[in-house]
């Protein structure tokens, strides 16, 4: 039984290994051109990583609009709490305004009523 599992390993690695090997060179990526000896093959090479390049700066150039139309979206709307929050703030200094003026009226004695006086007077 032993023996028949090591057989199917030493067949079935050397498959596995190809396979591997095989979707290692399917990654893009920045390769190494000078290690080319024709230059139909150097020329390739370089093209695939300018395309590469390209992919990627297109890629992360659309994150970072992404990025910024989001925080300009988050910008808009601090700014409208920000307008909001200044409104109640001025709404309370006046209203703490109109209630620091009551007590001044309330503490002024009152005006002596001068028809009473003159009722007293006539008797």
């Amino acid at each position: 039984m032993i023996g028949r599992i090591a057989l199917a390993v030493s067949i079935a690695a050397p498959c596995w290994l190809t396979a591997i090997t095989a979707r290692a060179q399917d990654v893009p990526g920045i390769e190494i051109c000078t290690v080319e000896k024709t230059m139909e093959r150097r020329t390739g090479c370089l093209q695939s990583n300018v395309e590469f390049l390209q992919k990627t700066i297109s890629r992360l150039a659309a994150d970072h609009q992404q990025k910024l139309d989001a925080a300009k979206a988050q910008i808009e709307s601090l700014k409208a709490i920000v307008v909001s929050l200044q409104k109640t703030v001025d709404d309370l200094q006046a209203a703490n305004k109109r209630t620091a003026e009551e007590p001044k009226k309330a503490d002024a004695p009152p005006a002596k009523d001068p028809a009473p006086a003159a009722k007293e007077g006539g008797k």
